[in-house]
């Protein structure tokens, strides 16, 4: 697994919650990865592929803990990556977990978890909205219509 420095995970984070000089970061030092997993998060089925392709698995396993894949946990902690686990888990509501990296001094983790459990509310409430739901209702007519063609 590729090692992140916290600077890098706090360039994420700011990724995460919209901020360009984040996402200019990542891309400029060679971080795209952590750039596709926040899409992959987001439901992004091309992004997930991408992690898998590059064997970034702890990204992708990170992506799939967040949605409560106990596997993918299991195989984040199996391969050390408790920092990755311990950021799912609180998004997942596990107080414990973020007292953990608050006792390892890893509070940028504490926050990216925050960031990415915001951008996932955010995109639940934009689907819920009225106009969310016509924008979802015109993308499954035409991933339909592309099903059929």
């Amino acid at each position: 697994m590729r090692f992140y420095s916290t600077h890098a995970i706090d360039q994420f984070t700011r990724h995460c919650l919209k901020d360009t000089i984040g996402f200019n970061w990542l891309m400029n030092n060679g971080y795209k990865e952590l750039i596709a997993t926040l899409d992959a998060i987001r439901d992004d089925k091309k992004a997930f592929a991408v992690l898998m392709q590059n064997k970034h698995f702890e990204l992708a396993a990170f992506v799939n803990a967040i949605w409560d894949d106990s596997k993918a946990l299991k195989f984040l902690l199996d391969r050390k990556a408790y920092d990755w686990a311990a950021c799912a888990n609180i998004i997942n509501g596990d107080d414990k977990a973020e007292e953990a990296l608050k006792r390892a001094g890893k509070k940028h983790f504490i926050l990216l978890a925050h960031a990415i459990q915001s951008r996932i509310h955010e995109d639940g409430d934009r689907n819920v909205s009225p106009l969310g739901v016509f924008k979802n209702m015109l993308n499954f007519k035409k991933a339909f219509k592309n099903e059929n063609s």
